[in-house]
């Protein structure tokens, strides 16, 4: 179902960042110094590596795995059986119907399993708009200790927006499913 046309729509900007940053780590990659920012902390960078294929793709490699992972999730949402469609209001097939409709905790309707599933996408590609502007510390051709003060604010940001946008689609799927 990922694969399907809405939701191929809302993986394409995770796809664009992901190759954005593949890219422009391989230009940066012969650029960079011998040592590269391994952890940047409120003071500046803290922690120094080598540059090596490893240390440089960090982020993209994490951004992979976070994007692979995202998308199973989403598949999983899209492919479980909406509460709605289940007997018994959504507790039949847990223990002959004992267990209460309100611990069920899957999405109320297919319509609300593709806004959850679309909010995680999006999620994703706020992750990957983060580790861009992470990219900018780590890719720097100068080894300078300090990085801008406002760098932190600008790389939470994204996420803390995408993370609120989940949240309140589920919210509203928990909502909707009250009435």
């Amino acid at each position: 179902m990922v694969f399907s046309s809405p939701v191929r729509l809302w993986l394409l900007p995770s796809a664009v960042l992901l190759t954005t940053l593949t890219i422009w780590g391989m230009v940066r990659y012969p650029h960079l110094p011998g040592r590269i920012p391994k952890h940047i902390g409120i003071g500046g960078v803290d922690a120094w590596t080598s540059r090596s294929i490893g240390s440089a793709f960090l982020p993209v490699f994490v951004y992979v795995g976070v994007t692979l992972l995202v998308t199973a999730c989403v598949e999983l949402t899209l492919r479980v059986t909406p509460q709605a469609e289940l007997l018994d209001g959504g507790s039949a097939p847990f223990a002959g119907g004992s267990v209460p409709p309100s611990l069920v905790k899957r999405p109320r309707t297919r319509a609300s399993a593709l806004r959850i599933a679309r909010a995680l996408l999006l999620l994703n590609a706020c992750v990957g708009i983060s580790l861009l502007v992470g990219c900018g510390v780590l890719w720097r051709s100068a080894t300078e200790r300090q990085v801008p003060s406002w760098l932190f604010a600008v790389m939470i940001l994204p996420i803390l927006a995408g993370t609120a946008l989940t949240v309140a689609a589920a919210v509203g799927d928990r909502r909707t499913a009250a009435n």
